[in-house]
């Protein structure tokens, strides 16, 4: 092709025809420039396709990630509820469930020091989707701002409550052992009932909160979930 340009340009110039050159010259500097935007327009084409490809696949294994994490999150839920009514009945009837009733009390305190389990995310996709920059020239920007809050806010804020968490729990395991070994109950005086009393209330605080939290984080990932879904 190059070679029939040339020649046509050559045969012009011989015969001396030189605006008819100009003219051709022109047409074909308009048929490089065509062909060089034609070019760049399918490197777009082919990158913008690319990058569509890349943000569905990174919308399914997000979506992935987030069932999977519902799923935990719901049984961090499910383990954790019976605390809050044992709670209760500890907080309202210590006493005389400690001088009355032993065998109750002792089962009740079991339900409230069974083992703890806090919620820790797959961010995976996320993580993989922020370090590769790709978030940033993602298309769906309602999405994304429910995913960098639900990761960067939500998230960061239940893995610090529940290190506090497990923080509390970890001091309650310790300083009732006892209890915890044998299911029942050491001899106390009323006021280290009432300290023990004290004790399970600042973990109780703690794993009330939390439990709202993790309530607030299902409700931010089913939105996620059904985004977009027909």
């Amino acid at each position: 092709m190059i070679k029939f340009f040339r020649k046509i340009r050559q045969k012009l110039l011989s015969e001396n025809k030189f605006s008819k050159y100009l003219i051709y010259a022109i047409g074909e500097i308009v048929l490089v420039v065509i062909g060089i935007l034609i070019a760049l327009q399918i490197n777009n084409w082919n990158e913008s396709r690319k990058q569509s490809t890349a943000e569905k696949e990174f919308i399914t294994s997000l979506k992935n990630d987030l069932k999977q994490d519902r799923i935990f999150i719901e049984s961090v839920i499910e383990l954790n509820e019976p605390r809050i009514e044992a709670y209760k009945i500890l907080n309202s009837d210590l006493h005389n469930l400690y001088n009355n009733d032993r065998k109750s009390l002792d089962s009740i305190f079991k339900i409230y020091f069974r083992s703890q389990r806090t919620f820790y995310p797959i961010s995976g996709s996320y993580e993989s989707a922020v370090s590769g920059n790709q978030i940033t020239v993602f298309k769906d920007k309602v999405l994304l701002q429910k995913v960098v809050k639900l990761y960067n806010s939500t998230y960061d804020r239940l893995i610090d409550n529940g290190q506090i968490l497990d923080e509390r729990w970890a001091f309650l395991s310790k300083k009732y052992s006892y209890e915890r070994r044998t299911g029942k109950f050491r001899e106390m005086t009323s006021e280290q009932l009432t300290e023990f009393l004290d004790d399970v209330y600042h973990h109780f605080k703690q794993l009330e909160w939390y439990l709202k939290q993790l309530r607030l984080a299902v409700t931010e990932i089913d939105k996620i979930i059904t985004e977009n879904q027909s």
